[in-house]
């Protein structure tokens, strides 16, 4: 192999960075000095649920759009074709569903953490379960989401390694802990459109470069890089119609559906509408970043063929090949290869800050809060602030610590991966079987982790003596759709090759990574399912109203009452199964744990639902606006006052 080449960056290149981190910087100082001042955690932790819907939207896209993405879909794209691009069919079915049924449940009940939701379903220890399983999955994240595109871009470029990762880190950490969720969701508004504006300039230079986008499309159909619609239904298949099509409906929900950076910025916005038309509005930008990075892959494979720079030895791996063509590109174009640098690392800021501040909102509102049930609001605000800079201190910490241990990077990623399935499981059980106890919640969780480091380690152990090299650090085998969730499942999975069909146990280690988050969170599921039904399912009275999502109840509708109330599917939202879709939740009140709310929070879903049946929905936004600052009280406030 050559030696690995270096193109090196002009001043116009540094400056652009360095405009990148300070307007990032200065969105954070001016929501610290502004406005409330984030003196309130409501504000610091929640943006005072004021947030329309285009913030909330972009930010959304923003969180899981890292750095590992941008570089992994082209060269996914050009190692492999566009199948891939099917994958834009699960966002579908991946954005419904949790517009129509996770942010129905979660907006009414008035939470601030996803995981406070487990406890109103179940109890304290599956709610302290589901949090620190959030925490180890992303403080081992997100130390990596920093470090890997620094050291792929230090290899192909020269750019100073740490002076990256310091500078981005402590600008990140900076703007998280001064100026709270706004200042986290405006960055990434910012960002976002940083992303864009680097990615076309890529593709519209280089397609131009190659002879405009039609030769570009002759030339990939001519080297089998047009894919055509793949009907294999065998789950072994790495990238098919199914595989991606439904088994990414299944990480888009464990993304867009319980994962606490989205359900926080769902709980953010102004109206329950406005939540659920910023999911709507992802839906596009989702397509025209999964089409950019496709068409960036193609524009690559125009201009080297079957002869890449990683095959020449110029590059080591797949995303520095992605840089290396940046670079070359841009290489008389002086300004350029800085915009992609701060477009790479806007991916990273938006997902590392997403990170803190989700991680300072979890640990607030899960682990301390409900120990110390009479802390003043002053106090809260600022160790919520003590809370948001310890994490990104640890951030720099885990990114040492990648720095460090090499190949373990590729198992950090994974472990990222595995954990997002049986979280989505967990939630499934409470929301959806109104018979699954706490008992079933804990042991379905414990078995759907099992299950993921069992195949996900297995499969990382079966190809390491295999004639196919593991994929190097960095080697993104498939692009992660801007995702967390499957950030390194993508690494894990090699491509295929012409080995006999797996069968026993190592079939089970082949199943395509796609696969991963539909069958780990089955397993949460029909385990959790079964323990509760031997230890004795709970009982429609049992439940806390507003809790269960009604699915069955709709599904089942063709039994006899008397059959669904044993089967536990008379839904707490309405007797009627007939009114399920018009009749509000209840709000669910109890005193633990700050889960107590207003009553002026109930009689304002009353009014929301009874003018959505009314369409009439400038009333609705009307009355919503003037109950809504009423209901700003915390836990403690109820209480005191009830006394």
């Amino acid at each position: 192999m050559g030696e690995v080449v270096q193109m090196h960056f002009t001043t116009v290149d540094y400056v652009i960075f360095v405009l990148l981190l300070v307007a990032s910087a200065g969105i954070g100082l001016f929501y610290a000095f502004s406005g409330g001042r984030q003196r309130t955690t409501q504000e610091f932790l929640m943006a005072d649920r004021s947030m329309s819907c285009l913030p909330v939207s972009l930010s959304l896209l923003a969180t899981f759009q890292s750095a590992v993405a941008i570089l992994g879909a082209p060269s996914e794209v050009y190692t492999f074709g566009t199948q891939y691009w099917f994958l834009g069919c699960s966002y579908f079915l991946g954005l419904l569903i949790p517009a129509h049924v996770f942010i129905p449940v979660f907006y009414r009940l008035r939470l601030s953490s996803a995981y406070e939701y487990l406890e109103l379903r179940f109890n304290k220890t599956v709610r302290i379960c589901g949090t620190v399983t959030f925490i180890f999955q992303m403080v081992i994240y997100m130390g990596v989401v920093l470090y890997a595109p620094a050291l792929a871009l230090n290899a192909v470029t020269g750019f100073d390694l740490w002076g990256a990762v310091l500078a981005m880190g402590l600008v990140c950490t900076l703007y998280t802990a001064m100026g709270g969720l706004k200042a986290v969701m405006w960055t990434d508004v910012f960002q976002t459109v940083v992303m864009f504006a680097g990615q076309l300039a890529v593709i519209v230079v280089g397609a131009s470069q190659a002879g405009g986008m039609a030769e570009v499309w002759r030339k990939a159909n001519n080297g089998s890089r047009i894919a055509r619609l793949d009907l294999n239904p065998n789950p072994l298949e790495r990238h098919t119609f199914w595989t991606l099509g439904v088994g990414g409906v299944f990480l888009m929900l464990a993304l867009y559906g319980v994962n606490q950076a989205q359900v926080q910025r769902y709980l953010s916005s102004r109206t329950e509408k406005a939540a659920v038309m910023s999911c709507y509005v992802v839906f596009p930008c989702q397509q025209i970043v999964l089409c950019m990075g496709c068409l960036m892959g193609l524009v690559m494979f125009a201009r080297y063929g079957e002869d890449s720079p990683l095959d020449k030895g110029y590059v080591q791996t797949n995303d520095q090949m992605v840089l290396y063509f940046v670079m070359d590109v841009f290489q008389d174009l002086p300004g350029l290869p800085g915009l992609f640098v701060a477009c790479l690392f806007s991916g990273a800021l938006s997902t590392i800050s997403s990170a803190f501040n989700s991680l300072a909102t979890v640990t607030m509102e899960d682990l301390i809060k409900p120990h110390f049930p009479n802390m003043t609001e002053s106090k809260a605000t600022l160790l919520s602030k003590a809370l948001a800079l310890a994490y990104g201190l640890i951030c720099l910490a885990m990114a040492y610590l990648a720095s460090i241990m090499g190949s373990v990077l590729q198992a950090a990623f994974s472990i990222f991966g595995m954990v997002g399935g049986p979280l989505l499981g967990l939630f499934c059980l409470g929301m959806f079987f109104p018979w699954a106890n706490s008992i079933g919640a804990v042991v379905g969780l414990v078995a759907g982790l099992a299950m993921a480091f069992w195949i996900g380690i297995g499969s990382f152990v079966m190809r390491l003596p295999g004639p196919t090299p593991v994929p190097p650090i960095n080697s993104t085998m498939s692009p992660l759709f801007d995702n967390m969730t499957t950030t390194a499942m993508t690494t894990l999975v090699t491509a295929a090759t012409a080995k006999p069909r797996p069968t026993g146990v190592e079939a089970l280690y082949s199943l395509s990574y796609m696969w991963y988050s539909a069958h780990n969170s089955t397993t949460v599921v029909v385990v959790g399912l079964l323990v509760s039904l031997i230890t004795g399912p709970m009982k429609e009275k049992e439940l806390a109203p507003g809790t269960v999502f009604p699915v069955l109840g709709t599904l089942l509708f063709f039994l006899p009452e008397r059959y669904r109330e044993k089967l536990c599917c008379v839904t707490p939202l309405s007797s009627k199964p007939k009114d399920i879709n018009t009749q509000p939740y209840q709000m669910a009140k109890k005193d633990r744990n700050g889960a107590a709310y207003c009553k002026e929070d109930t009689v304002t879903e009353d009014k929301e639902a009874a003018s959505d049946k009314a369409q009439t929905d400038q009333e609705d936004e009307a009355e919503t606006r003037v109950i809504q600052p009423s209901c700003q009280l915390t836990a403690h406030t109820v209480q005191e006052t009830a006394l």
